[in-house]
């Protein structure tokens, strides 16, 4: 599923688009810093993996003294994203203004072209993982397999309940995927945030989640929940008796980006001061220590790097939202080049 952005990604490289987005100097970078405390907007509710992300790191920058002003995280987690989404763009002070990201940075504007939102014009400070997702029952359920999933949820129809975040979020992505590759007829029931979702789980408030590992690691810890299949390419480290979908012949691997971007007309020197910092703190040992504990992946990128890596994860959204027959608005539809 992954390589269907690739002909889009090679079509805006090869158009030459000059992005002008790089890393600047260290002098430069030097040159400008935070005046106020940095307004750090989370796309999703409080205790869900982007916001559990988003207090590590203001941990990380403030026990390492790393700027004189503090992050503020601040949660909008509504209309998919589109809350954020809309702030952000119509931020007072660009240079003051930072949002972490879920996949919803590309869906949500392609689904709701009436934002006005064209996640191009932000700007790029740093990818700093990509999540993963596994499909978790609760452990008292029995299930231990995909195949026994199956077969239960077939048999309960629309009343096996898998919760989710909402509408054509991640997850719902995911539910809608498992709905038609299997032939099951499950009901997506939306919870604001991911925590709250493996919460419902945990307590058995429904039947089954779609969770990254960030979200549910505390409940499988205290064994009250169990993942049974990962949407990764191979099994993650910390999960070795979940198998792939792609182990169980169905070819589908789904990551969520976990980048931190600008407000669009942010400065070229509050871009790099930003940029900068968030390269340390990638390469800090308790960042690295936390994408370990998290099953996260990747690494980081900035500047042009990272708008080829939203082009191209961009027209792999919008081609999985077609394939899955979702309704994608005529404005959302044009190539971003």
């Amino acid at each position: 599923m992954r390589n269907f952005g690739t002909k889009v990604l090679s079509l805006g490289l090869a158009l030459g688009v000059g992005l002008g987005f790089t890393v600047a100097t260290t002098d430069s970078a030097k040159a400008w810093e935070p005046k106020k405390p940095v307004e750090f907007i989370v796309m999703a509710g409080k205790g869900g993996g982007a916001d559990k992300a988003v207090r590590f790191i203001q941990t990380i920058i403030a026990k390492n003294k790393m700027s004189s002003k503090p992050f503020t995280p601040i949660n909008k987690p509504g209309g998919s994203g589109a809350e954020a989404l809309v702030h952000v763009k119509n931020a007072k002070d660009p240079n003051h203004t930072l949002m972490f990201t879920l996949n919803s940075f590309y869906t949500t504007p392609l689904l709701q072209p009436g934002l006005g939102v064209d996640t191009m014009t932000f700007t790029p400070i740093g990818r700093m993982a990509e999540d993963t997702f596994l499909l978790w029952v609760n452990k008292d359920s029995g299930i231990t397999t995909v195949a026994q999933f199956v077969k239960a949820a077939k048999k309960a129809g629309n009343k096996w309940i898998m919760a989710g975040t909402g509408k054509n979020s991640e997850d719902n992505i995911l539910t809608d995927f498992l709905n038609k590759a299997y032939g099951l007829n499950m009901k997506y029931v939306p919870y604001k945030g991911g925590g709250r979702v493996a919460k419902e789980l945990a307590g058995n408030n429904a039947n089954s989640t779609v969770n990254n590992p960030s979200e549910q690691l505390g409940f499988y810890q205290a064994g009250k929940t169990v993942p049974i299949g990962a949407f990764t390419p191979e099994r993650l480290p910390l999960f070795k008796d979940a198998p792939t979908f792609k182990e169980l012949g169905k070819d589908f691997v789904y990551f969520m980006q976990r980048t931190v971007v600008g407000a669009p007309g942010m400065s070229k020197e509050a871009a790099a001061y930003y940029q900068g910092l968030f390269k340390k703190i990638f390469d800090s040992t308790e960042w690295q220590g936390y994408m370990k504990k998290k099953s996260l992946q990747g690494g980081f990128l900035t500047g042009d790097a990272l708008m080829k890596y939203w082009m191209k994860e961009s027209a792999v959204q919008k081609a999985i939202l077609i394939k899955m027959g979702v309704k994608i608005g005529r404005a959302a539809c044009r190539e971003r080049v």
